[in-house]
């Protein structure tokens, strides 16, 4: 099979790559960057499975000519790193230019994954998902779209945010959206559903949600990770910490940018809890629990292990983001 893959120097997108790779599949992945792509993890005897094309869906500027045999189409673009409302605008223009790019080719199906969003006065980043749904939802093609909560996984931004939380903090001041509820989901049941879904015709067209069997509050999820770290922490919460506060305590203690952290409290006030889950009848899988999914991360970081972190498609905001052209290489 023949497939399109955005979103391949991100989080989810290294994890799926190697994935697709074993069973076979031919993949073209779009990258704003060639430089930017890492080979590493994807055996020798894969390479002549990928192609590697540079296109920026930001301006719909192609580098090269696009393969006209595609099958699938992986839609994995997201832009929480850009500042607040702005990544509103690059989200509906990717996306708007993503199915431009489809136009010419006979793709069966594109597949998304995108933010639960089953509770009212959504956070400006959940609106923007839902969005792009729609925009995805009105071009010819069938979508299948795989709306999840916080993903757990080595090298996740929920994930690492939590560990920098409970490994720096024996005692934290929690703000009101820690009695937020969420419905975690370990990556690899992620990858379980992107796998699944794949030219399967009882998903084309339809919206899901994907989440772990637990859920639990953001102050249980600190629990969570402190009881399998055996560390002894004490979590207060206080009545009133606003959104700005809130964002510089992220900032200042994990290894988030202050621009994700805005963006992230915004959408910390959201309960992310499954509502439609009927992907369970077409993808039946043995869903990991938080406490699983932690202990899978512990493992990949003793085994230094870790594929991809959320930090991959996050390039410093101190740096231009075409710096790399005025890199100079010394000759030998």
């Amino acid at each position: 099979m023949n497939i399109l893959l955005t979103g391949s120097t991100g989080y989810i997108g290294r994890r799926l790559l190697p994935v697709l790779l074993e069973a076979g599949h031919s993949i073209v992945c779009l990258v704003r960057d060639k430089r930017r792509f890492s080979f590493e993890g994807i055996p020798s005897a894969r390479h002549n499975q990928l192609t590697i094309i540079e296109h920026d869906l930001e301006t719909s500027s192609v580098k090269s000519s696009i393969p006209d045999d595609i099958d699938v189409a992986y839609y994995l673009v997201h832009s929480m790193t850009s500042s607040k409302g702005e990544f509103k605008d690059l989200e509906k223009t990717c996306a708007e230019n993503f199915i431009t790019l489809l136009q010419p080719f006979h793709v069966k199906q594109i597949v998304y994954v995108g933010g639960i969003s089953n509770d009212t006065d959504l956070s400006e980043h959940l609106t923007s998902r839902k969005n792009v749904e729609e925009i995805l939802k009105k071009g010819p093609v069938p979508v299948t779209i795989l709306r999840a909560a916080i993903i757990i996984g080595s090298g996740s931004a929920s994930f690492e945010i939590i560990r920098d939380l409970v490994e720096k903090l024996p005692v934290m001041l929690g703000p009101k959206w820690l009695r937020s509820k969420c419905q975690p989901i370990a990556i690899r049941n992620v990858l379980n559903y992107l796998e699944g879904v794949l030219l399967n015709p009882v998903t084309f067209n339809q919206t899901y949600d994907i989440g772990g069997p637990d859920v639990l509050t953001y102050h249980e999820m600190l629990d969570g990770y402190s009881r399998a770290r055996k560390l002894k922490r004490l979590i207060i919460q206080v009545p009133v910490l606003s959104p700005r506060l809130s964002s510089l305590w992220l900032y200042f203690v994990t290894s988030t940018s202050y621009v994700l952290a805005r963006n992230l409290v915004d959408s910390l006030k959201n309960n992310v809890i499954c509502h439609n889950t009927k992907i369970h009848e077409h993808i039946p899988l043995d869903l990991l629990t938080y406490d699983e999914a932690l202990q899978l991360a512990f493992d990949k970081i003793s085994q230094n292990n870790i594929i991809s972190s959320w930090k991959d498609s996050n390039p410093n905001v101190k740096f231009h983001k075409d710096f790399l052209s005025y890199v100079q290489v010394p000759e030998h």
